[in-house]
């Protein structure tokens, strides 16, 4: 709610001041521009969010997405110490950080969401340690193949969409590690407070 209010002031502030500068021509063709811009970049994002979520059913119906749940396993055991003993939960998870990995922030937020349910089903109201670590491992995933980032790239025309490569390896696994840590550390101190 709050997001839609500051994006709407944005437009509503933009646009009054776009006509009061004298600019009403501008802003009338900037916001046909901007509004086909869109479609075409819906258009190719859709493309692309198709293709590997067939890739993720073809993994799945292959046995590949079982094979990586496993060899994810001991790693999201360190993650999710409560959970090491649900293989549904721990699949939920391994599957969600499959489609991560591979850059599919749409196709890893349903498969997230399951997996929270899951978690949120086993606490008392209160968000646990495992479910917050969820959030932040979803939120700042590890991407070896950015699609979402390389098909908006594409739309805007770049040639070489996956020149990005190291840059977003780096980053986003820095950003991992700072989030994991951040999360071990706040569930240590917030276990001392009570």
């Amino acid at each position: 709610m709050a997001m839609s209010v500051i994006w709407t002031g944005m437009v509503a502030v933009s646009v009054v001041y776009g006509l009061w500068a004298g600019n009403g021509p501008a802003v009338a063709a900037a916001a046909m521009e901007g509004a086909a811009a869109a479609v075409e970049l819906c258009i190719t994002m859709a493309g692309v969010t198709c293709l590997w979520m067939g890739v993720m059913e073809v993994m799945k119906r292959a046995g590949l997405a079982g094979k990586l749940s496993r060899l994810l396993r001991p790693l999201l055991g360190l993650l999710y110490p409560d959970c090491k003993g649900d293989k549904e939960t721990m699949d939920d998870i391994s599957a969600n950080v499959s489609a991560n990995l591979l850059g599919l922030g749409n196709a890893a937020t349903p498969l997230g969401i399951r997996a929270a349910r899951r978690l949120a089903g086993k606490s008392s109201g209160v968000a646990s340690d495992s479910l917050c670590m969820l959030v932040v491992c979803n939120t700042a995933s590890i991407q070896l193949i950015p699609t979402t980032v390389a098909a908006v790239r594409l739309a805007a025309g770049c040639k070489t969409p996956f020149d990005i490569l190291p840059a977003v390896w780096l980053a986003s696994g820095v950003s991992v590690c700072v989030g994991v840590l951040a999360a071990k550390i706040m569930a240590r101190v917030w276990r001392k407070r009570k």
